[in-house]
């Protein structure tokens, strides 16, 4: 199983500079490692008061990851594969940081993600 870690200050730092994962939603170069297996997922809580973007960008290659959650953009609409699945099946899903990363790295390699992002 994968121990995740997080990434340092520098390093998250290093993950907003650049073109944002909404322009360009491919794989990045890791700031820890350098491989090019940074990738990143947003969704959006269904339970949220206000409206919130919840982010995970983690690197398949060297198992550090970061979450956030801001307030969702206004007018960005984003594809979500995850969206299709029962409630409580992806509750059961989210509960695992380990499983759910890995969940997401095998959607990254069976093509069902990067997202794709559109503005109303």
């Amino acid at each position: 199983m994968t121990a995740w870690s997080g990434f340092s200050g520098d390093e998250v730092a290093a993950l907003t500079q650049g073109t944002s994962f909404f322009a360009d939603p491919g794989e990045r170069d890791c700031p820890a490692c350098g491989q090019r297996r940074l990738r990143a997922y947003f969704t959006t809580p269904a339970n949220a008061k206000r409206p919130t973007l919840v982010s995970y960008v983690w690197c398949g290659a060297c198992d550090k990851f970061v979450g956030t959650r801001a307030k969702h953009p206004e007018g960005l609409i984003f594809s979500d594969p995850l969206a299709t699945l029962p409630a409580d099946e992806r509750r059961a899903l989210e509960r695992s940081l380990t499983g759910f990363l890995a969940h997401l790295d095998a959607l990254w390699d069976a093509g069902a993600l990067p997202q794709t992002f559109t503005t109303a």
